[in-house]
């Protein structure tokens, strides 16, 4: 190969990274646009049909962590659009946004979550006089105690607020009523005293 080619490659390479570059970060930025954020006419007819302008629309609250005035840390409702005819239950929906952390819109507002990644929804399972959350083993993993608290009391916070029904924590199929390696005691159903020992 001749010091021509070379050179020829050597720059075709440059150019091919800096633009892989430029349009990969494009694809990576935080903003995000809902779709009641774009003008109706810009909609898609799906869209349109979907969610009609005169329809009002419903939210679940997911409660992370964030801080006051006084920037002291507190639990914080964000609101999230549900949809029935999508996502199912209330709680369900609210359950799995949970567990899916806050959005990058929340997190620049310094909004966070103790739930650790990958932490998976097993099942939600609603009767008419009780629901159970079953969520995998890596919610008690890791964090400390502290972290452990935390993250109780985001799912506590969030079950009561969006079901009117007593809802019980089961960890891969089994009741949990001691969470953790510190082995922290959880009276059930989850109510804000569940964690009062």
């Amino acid at each position: 190969m001749s010091g021509k080619q070379k050179i020829f490659l050597l720059i075709l390479g440059v150019i091919m990274v800096a633009f892989a570059v430029y349009y990969g970060l494009e694809m990576l930025s935080p903003t995000e646009i809902l779709p009641e954020d774009v003008p109706v006419s810009e909609r898609t007819t799906e869209e349109v049909i979907q969610k009609p302008d005169n329809i009002e629309k419903e939210y679940v609250n997911v409660f992370f962590i964030g801080q006051n005035e006084n920037r002291e840390e507190v639990y914080k409702a964000v609101k999230r659009e549900y949809d029935a005819s999508v996502d199912g239950s209330k709680l369900k929906f609210a359950i799995n946004s949970l567990i899916a952390g806050p959005r990058m819109s929340e997190v620049s507002r310094g909004v966070y979550t103790e739930i650790p990644a990958g932490t998976e929804v097993i099942s939600v399972q609603e009767l008419p006089d009780k629901a159970v959350v079953n969520l995998s083993y890596d919610f008690e993993t890791g964090g400390g105690t502290d972290s452990l608290y935390k993250r109780l009391y985001q799912l506590i916070k969030t079950a009561k607020r969006n079901s009117n029904v007593p809802v019980y924590l089961y960890i891969e199929g089994k009741r949990a009523d001691v969470i953790g390696g510190e082995g922290i005691m959880l009276s059930q159903p989850l109510n804000d005293r569940s964690l009062d020992g």
